[in-house]
């Protein structure tokens, strides 16, 4: 059977679940990408179409950017997001959940044309189909991963979610800790946070624990961001 997750542990000790693109939200988004892309060919081909020859040679040019350089680009510089994936929310990623670099999105965009063979991506749809992690021919040799993302949470502090200062001294690493918990618990289910939590503020209850946690995480993000002036006084546990 096969998982549509994929599952990390950070440097940190934090697990990831990275849930994993199938075929057809990405064909959806190549077909947004290839709209695009095509779009900008026939505006461009409407003003240089008329130069003759030395047009021609100025589309041939603009077609082998918008091939090869328009997903490349994206990749690299628009946190593994081109439009089309932008709108699907997906996003590449290299195999240990780090943001793609300039060669494995050479690698993955160049070797399309083995997931082309014979035509259509057939040769491409069927790795995907294979594997069991959803990676194309491109993907296996750059060992990177395409995943679903959701839209960060917002962090900032809301009715009853109200900072609050920790009640023992806060070491580096300890500041650390508390702002990679508060960046990384949305992509954490709600068993794994309480669990986390728990092992902070052992004398409470899951939910409370998991609460209190979030509260000083967002104290120590307020000060990481100068926008906590002065000590806050805590509840001794």
């Amino acid at each position: 059977m096969i998982d549509d997750r994929q599952y990390i542990v950070t440097p940190e000790g934090v697990p990831l679940v990275l849930t994993l693109a199938g075929p057809i939200p990405r064909a959806v988004a190549y077909l947004i990408d290839f709209c695009i892309r095509l779009v900008v060919y026939l505006v461009a081909a409407l003003f240089l179409g008329p130069l003759g020859g030395v047009g021609m040679g100025l589309l041939l040019i603009l077609f082998f950017l918008l091939e090869w350089g328009y997903p490349i680009l994206f990749e690299v510089l628009r946190h593994g997001q081109t439009p089309g994936k932008k709108a699907l929310h997906l996003t590449v990623v290299k195999e240990d959940a780090t943001p793609v670099d300039l060669n494995a999105s050479l690698i993955r965009n160049l070797l399309r044309t083995a997931d082309l063979f014979p035509t259509f991506y057939l040769a491409g749809l069927i790795t995907m189909l294979i594997d069991r992690r959803f990676r194309r021919l491109g993907d296996l040799a750059a060992g990177t991963l395409v995943v679903h993302v959701t839209p960060p949470p917002d962090s900032t502090p809301h009715n009853g979610d109200t900072p609050l200062a920790p009640d023992w001294a806060v070491t580096i690493s300890d500041r650390q800790l508390l702002l990679n918990f508060l960046e990384r618990s949305p992509q954490l289910s709600s068993g794994r946070r309480a669990e986390l939590a728990q092992l902070a503020f052992p004398e409470l209850p899951p939910d409370a624990a998991a609460q209190r946690l979030r509260h000083v995480a967002l104290y120590m993000q307020g000060a990481a961001q100068g926008s906590v002036q002065g000590p806050a006084e805590g509840k001794a546990p």
